[in-house]
C-alpha cells in the first residue's frame, strides 16, 4: 500500500451540524435483533434454547458448521473505556480452573447436539485472552478441537493485548490454526491513555504487529476508538498516521460507548465533561475515515475498514458479510455457541446468555447444567426484522421484494424512512432502500426505524450509547 502522509487532505468539510444534532440519540449497535434489553426473558426457558439450538445444528452443521466464541474474562488492570464483562486480577492460578470449566461446558453442548460439531469460526475474546499463558491456551484449543471437526474454510482469531502478547503466544496459536489477530490500540496520546488507564506505547504495537506478520498471520487488525476523554481531532490524526505505517489488514474505527450506568465504576475514571461533544466526535470520525480511505482502506459495514486483500472486504464485495455478537465476520453460520461466563449464543432462532458471575458459572457447570440465565426465542416477525437490520448493517441496503421480507407494520416503517430520504441519507428504488454515502454514519439510526420493539416501547431510561 502506498502512503502519502503529507497529502491526507485534513481540511475536510464536516457533516452538517444540524444532522449531527438531530440524529445523535441513544441507540443500539445491533449485534442482534431483538437487542438484549428487549429480549422476552419472561417466557424464555433453557429447554426452549436447547430445542432451538438442536434445530439449527441439524439444519446447518453438515453444510456450514458453527461458530464458537470463547470468553476469557481476566485482565490484570482495568481499562476505563471498556464495556466488557471482566475480572481484574494478577493471580494467574485462575487460568486452569476456568479452562476446566470451559471444556466441561463444551462437553455438555456436545452431548446435547449428539453428533460431532464442525467448527467454522473460533474466536477468543475477553477480557484479555493473552492473560492466559501460551501453554494453557494450547491445552484449551487442543482439547476443544480433539472432539470436533474443522471446516475446510475455517477462520480462527483472537484478541491480543499489545503489552502482554508474546512471540510464544503468537506462535502457539498460529500452530493451532489461528491466522487472524486484532490488537487494541485505542489512541496513542499519553493523556488519553492515562484517562482510560491503558498505557501502551506505539513501540509495543509495532512489535506485536511485525511479529504476527513474521510468523505468518494473514490478517492483523487494529482497534482505534474516537470520542475518548480528552481526545482531539489531532490525536485521531496522529493515531491513524502511526497506524498507517504498520499497514494492518483491517481496522475497527469506532465510537466510544459511554454507558457508565450499565458498567458501574469501570467507566468513571474521568468526568463526562472530559468527553468530546457529538459534533467533535463526528469530525474525528470524518477526518479519520478520509485518511483511511486515502491510504487504501475500504469502509466495511459500520465502524470497520479493510484492505482489498482482506477477507472482510472480499465478503462485502460478495455480499456474504455477516454480523453477530462477535462483530463482523466474512461469512454466516446459522449457529454460534458462546462458552464462558457472560458469553452469548445464537441459534438464529434464539439467543441465550450465560451467567456473568464466574463463581455461579463454575457452580452450574459442575452440576452439568448449561449456564444460561436469560435469552429470547425469535418469532416470525423478529426473524423478518432481523433480516432487514442485518442487510442494512452489512450491505447498507434492504428490500421487501419477496413476501418473506414483508411484515404488517412495513407501511409505518416506510413513513419513518421518508425523513431519512429527505435528509439525503437513503434512496428508495422500487421495494428497496439503499443508504447513501452521506447516510452511512447514521446506519444505526436507520436501523432503529425498523426496530419494532423499540418503537412500541420507548425506554424510560437510557439503555444504549449515543449513535454519534
Amino acid at each position: 500500500m502506498t502512503r502519502h502522509t503529507s497529502n491526507f487532505g485534513y481540511q475536510i468539510k464536516s457533516m452538517c451540524h444540524s444532522l449531527v444534532n438531530k440524529y445523535n440519540v441513544a441507540g443500539p449497535r445491533y449485534t442482534s435483533y431483538p437487542t438484549v434489553p428487549y429480549w422476552d426473558i419472561d417466557t424464555f426457558s433453557l429447554q426452549q434454547w436447547k430445542m432451538s439450538l438442536k434445530q439449527s445444528f441439524s439444519e446447518s452443521n453438515s453444510s456450514e458448521g458453527l461458530s464458537l466464541y470463547i470468553h476469557l474474562p481476566f485482565c490484570e488492570t482495568l481499562c476505563t473505556f471498556c464495556g466488557c464483562h471482566k475480572r481484574i486480577t494478577k493471580r494467574h492460578e485462575v487460568e486452569s480452573p476456568y479452562i476446566k470449566a470451559l471444556l466441561k461446558e463444551w462437553s455438555i453442548y456436545r452431548n446435547l447436539l449428539g453428533e460431532k460439531p464442525k467448527i467454522k469460526e473460533l474466536h477468543l475474546g475477553g477480557g484479555t485472552p493473552t492473560f492466559f499463558s501460551p501453554d494453557n491456551l494450547k491445552f484449551l484449543i487442543s482439547e476443544l478441537l480433539k472432539v470436533s471437526e474443522i471446516a475446510e474454510d475455517y477462520e480462527f482469531s483472537f484478541e491480543g493485548h499489545p503489552n502482554n502478547t508474546t512471540e510464544l503466544h503468537l506462535q502457539t496459536l498460529f500452530d493451532l490454526g489461528f491466522r487472524r489477530v486484532s490488537f487494541g490500540v485505542q489512541d496513542y496520546n499519553l493523556k488519553v491513555q492515562a484517562a482510560i488507564n491503558r498505557i501502551q506505547p506505539f513501540e509495543n504495537v509495532k512489535r506485536v504487529t511485525e511479529l504476527a506478520r513474521k510468523i505468518g498471520y494473514t490478517s492483523v487488525g487494529h482497534d482505534i476508538i474516537f470520542g475518548l476523554p480528552f481526545q482531539s481531532k489531532e490525536d485521531v490524526i496522529e493515531t491513524i498516521i502511526k497506524t498507517g505505517t504498520l499497514i494492518p489488514d483491517r481496522i475497527a474505527f469506532y465510537s466510544y460507548a459511554h454507558v457508565p450506568w450499565i458498567k458501574g465504576n469501570g467507566q468513571r475514571g474521568f468526568n463526562d465533561s472530559d468527553l468530546p461533544s457529538g459534533e467533535s466526535k463526528r469530525q474525528q470520525y470524518e477526518i479519520g475515515k478520509r485518511i483511511l480511505e486515502n491510504v487504501g482502506y475500504k469502509e466495511i459495514g459500520m465502524d470497520h475498514f479493510a484492505l482489498k486483500s482482506d477477507s472482510l472486504y472480499k465478503a462485502m464485495q460478495n455480499e456474504t458479510l455477516h454480523r453477530n455478537f462477535m462483530g463482523y465476520t466474512p461469512s454466516k453460520t446459522q449457529a454460534m455457541i458462546g462458552l464462558g461466563a457472560s458469553s452469548i449464543s445464537d441459534s438464529w432462532y434464539g439467543f441465550a446468555q450465560n451467567v456473568k458471575s464466574i463463581e455461579e458459572y463454575y457452580h452450574l457447570i459442575e452440576e452439568g447444567i448449561i449456564p444460561v440465565y436469560r435469552g429470547h426465542i425469535l418469532n416470525t416477525e423478529d426473524l423478518i426484522i432481523r433480516g432487514h437490520i442485518l442487510n442494512l448493517m452489512c450491505n447498507f441496503k434492504t428490500s421487501w421484494l419477496t413476501n418473506d421480507m414483508v411484515f404488517e407494520e412495513l407501511p409505518e416503517v416506510l413513513i419513518k424512512l421518508k425523513e431519512f430520504e429527505q435528509d439525503g441519507l437513503l434512496e428508495f428504488e422500487r421495494k428497496q432502500v439503499t443508504i447513501t454515502e452521506k447516510g452511512k454514519p447514521f446506519v444505526r439510526n436507520i436501523c432503529m426505524a425498523f426496530d419494532l420493539l423499540l418503537q412500541r416501547k420507548k425506554p424510560e431510561t437510557q439503555l444504549f450509547s449515543m449513535t454519534i
